[in-house]
Parts: structure tokens; C-alpha cells; sequence
């Protein structure tokens, strides 16, 4: 199985590979056209800002293939912020899989960004076969993705808002599996089952 990771210098693109090798899967990261097309599945991580990470997306035309693509894609954190419609950071349009927009936390008595853990709640997409409900994961951001009909998971940080989303082969996770422990494994593991 040949699992791409998007290069677009977005952080956190090693601990995504290092949980993949956990679970006995090697992927490669690239941003070659040519290679991500031909993944069987590809995972489009990342930490940063919303404004320069779409700049870099386009610039390498990643963006274009990204939106093409028809093998599983699971967007984690940065990655599910992009595959929105727009963002508050930065005033960002961006690529518009998912019909919702990305907004900052604007909340009395809480901590942005919000990191720590979070439960999730509501599955509804086998992402989450074989998580128990109210599973804990671990996030770390300042922006959320509003609650859409393509929300699959629901978390609450003074306000509900989107811990996944899904879309035909899109999938997005706000919260890092990659550090979620054993939940954290069993997604990624359901990620990589997909057919």
C-alpha cells in the first residue's frame, strides 16, 4: 500500500509518519504530482497558518490536485482547515471540499488556542468503527470548523464546533490522531482499511 504525505512545509508531518510506522505502514512524504495521484491513500497533515500554507499549496499546484484527487484523503488539523471553504486566519479562501467555514475561538474564560484533551462525540463515518463513544483526543489549534452536514464528529470548547468531517474520499480530523494514543491508532487504522 502506498500511503503519500503532502509536502507543502506545513509542521507536524513527521510525528504523522512516525504513527503510521507504529502501526507497520510505511508512507512517503512528497509533493510530486505525479506520486500523490498514484497513492493509494494520502494524508494531508499540518500545523501553521492558513493565509501561507494556501500559498505554498498553489504555488507547487498542489491545490489543484488535492480537490482532484478520488483515493481516501484524511486531512488532520491545518489539513481539515483547508479543505473548507474559507478561513478567518488570514482571510483565506480555501479549497472548498467541505461547505463550512473556519472561524478563531472567541471565547470569555478560555484559552486560545485550546490544547489538551477533548472528547468526540456523534460518529458518523467508519473512521470511528471501533471507537467507544466520548473517546479523548488530543488538539491543539486557535480555529474551529463550524458544524456543517458534513460534520461525523462533534467536540465542544465553549461551543460545539466540527472534530471531523467527511465528503465522498475526503475525510478531516481537527484533533491529532497521531498523538491520541490507542484511539488516536484505531482511526488511523480504520483511515488505512478504507477501500
Amino acid at each position: 500500500m502506498k500511503i503519500a504525505v503532502i509536502d507543502y512545509d506545513a509542521g507536524n508531518v513527521q510525528s504523522v509518519m512516525n504513527a503510521l510506522q507504529r502501526l507497520g505502514v510505511e508512507s512517503f512524504l512528497t509533493d510530486d504530482t505525479g506520486l500523490i495521484r498514484e497513492a493509494d491513500k494520502v494524508i494531508f497533515p499540518g500545523v501553521g497558518h492558513a493565509a501561507a500554507a494556501m500559498q505554498k499549496l498553489r504555488n507547487k499546484s498542489l491545490d489543484q490536485v488535492i480537490v482532484s484527487l478520488k483515493q481516501p484523503v484524511l486531512g488532520i488539523c491545518l489539513g481539515l482547515q483547508l479543505l473548507c471553504r474559507h478561513s478567518e486566519e488570514g482571510n483565506t479562501g480555501c479549497l472548498g471540499i467541505f461547505d463550512t467555514a473556519v472561524r478563531r475561538f472567541e471565547l470569555e474564560g478560555l484559552k486560545v488556542p485550546q490544547v489538551g484533551w477533548n472528547n468526540i462525540f456523534g460518529y458518523a463515518s467508519p473512521l470511528f468503527d471501533t471507537v467507544k463513544e466520548n473517546g479523548f483526543v488530543y488538539c491543539v489549534h486557535s480555529y474551529y470548523a463550524e458544524v456543517c452536514s458534513q460534520t461525523v464528529a462533534t467536540t465542544e470548547y465553549g461551543i460545539p464546533y466540527s472534530a471531523a468531517l467527511q465528503k465522498d474520499n475526503f475525510y478531516a480530523v481537527q484533533f491529532h490522531p497521531e498523538k491520541s494514543g490507542s484511539i488516536g491508532e484505531m482511526i488511523l487504522q480504520n483511515f488505512l482499511s478504507l477501500v
